[in-house]
């Protein structure tokens, strides 16, 4: 193991929950977590994972392509559907069976007697989610791996898990330029700044709609049920600075960016899953000189990659971990060769 991957593993371990999220189908997020539960039993460090939708078949459902399935080891905790749990390929016993219903069944948390192969398929809400996770941990789970993807972009927020490794691949775009620009906007997006205002925290519990915000940081109704359903009157009338609770696409952010006082503007969001903007939106906001900040703001601990694509071709592994490192801040491992 090369001194980049150890360093991976050391930090994954010293986190009690940890997202392994994929911007695209096949772009190696199973090749990726099943290197870092590899990686965790070789150190020591008792696992529990779970996924928020599916993961681990041995074919891909959409390609139609081999898929890298999922191997625990013994003592690993695992949760997923009555389903899967019954088609697994290992000796496991059961720790709970919950009373709600997936489309798959009812959850089962178990723990790995003997090496296998396992489909994870876990809970589709945040909350429960969080509760998954909770007693993954009560029943020893020193560290809880999360399987996601972008498409479920919850998974990933600091709201549910600690810290994060994003996948990407030849899957994603089999031109290395654009590929690189596509994975460096989702980096710029996990590294946008906190927002500086004191008391800030005090908007977590807001759920709905759009929000005033003034320098005391008490939010007012702006009565705007979404960042869908714009009334420019009703948005600038207690100040510029909003707090989106919901989805913020490029209608909101280029209402901001036409502002004469564009400078003086802040869109605050609670985290980057809550961006589905395009990176021209984005930008173009941000080069006009808008503010646009977070309440909470995810550990992004590496970029793995994958140079295969199921549509039959590869990408240079070499010059893509070298461009993509020119352009983020964290390490870039091809976990394949670590």
């Amino acid at each position: 193991m090369n001194p980049v991957a150890m360093s991976l593993i050391e930090s994954v371990c010293s986190y009690s929950s940890v997202a392994v999220v994929g911007m695209e189908k096949n772009t190696g997020k199973t090749e990726c977590l099943k290197y870092v539960l590899e990686g965790c039993r070789r150190r020591g460090r008792r696992v529990g994972v779970t996924s928020i939708g599916i993961d681990g078949e041995s074919c891909d459902q959409v390609t139609r392509t081999a898929k890298p399935e999922i191997v625990l080891s013994p003592d690993t905790l695992f949760a997923t559907s009555e389903k899967f749990y019954h088609e697994r390929h290992l000796c496991a016993e059961v720790l709970d069976l919950t009373t709600w219903q997936t489309a798959l069944g009812r959850l089962v948390t178990a723990r790995a007697l003997t090496p296998g192969k396992v489909i994870l398929s876990g809970p589709v809400s945040s909350g429960l989610l969080r509760e998954v996770m909770a007693q993954l941990r009560s029943l020893g789970a020193e560290t809880v791996l999360v399987d996601g993807a972008l498409s479920r972009k919850s998974s990933a927020s600091p709201a549910i898990t600690e810290a994060m490794i994003l996948s990407t691949g030849a899957a994603l775009s089999p031109n290395i330029p654009e590929l690189v620009r596509k994975t460096r906007f989702t980096y710029d997006l996990l590294q946008l700044p906190r927002t500086t205002l004191a008391g800030a925290a005090q908007l977590a519990d807001r759920d709905k709609g759009l929000w005033a915000v003034g320098d005391d940081c008490d939010p007012i109704d702006l009565d705007i049920p979404s960042a869908l359903l714009l009334d420019k009157e009703k948005l600038f009338r207690h100040g510029r600075r909003i707090f989106a609770t919901g989805a913020v696409g490029d209608k909101l952010l280029d209402l901001m960016r036409m502002q004469p006082e564009v400078a003086d503007t802040e869109l605050i969001v609670k985290d980057f899953t809550r961006i589905f903007a395009t990176p021209q939106s984005v930008r173009g906001y941000l080069q006009k000189g808008g503010r646009l900040t977070v309440l909470q703001r995810p550990r992004l601990l590496a970029i793995c990659i994958n140079p295969w694509s199921p549509a039959g071709f590869t990408v240079n592994a070499d010059r893509l971990r070298e461009e993509l490192s020119n352009v983020v801040d964290v390490p870039v491992l091809n976990v394949r060769e670590a």
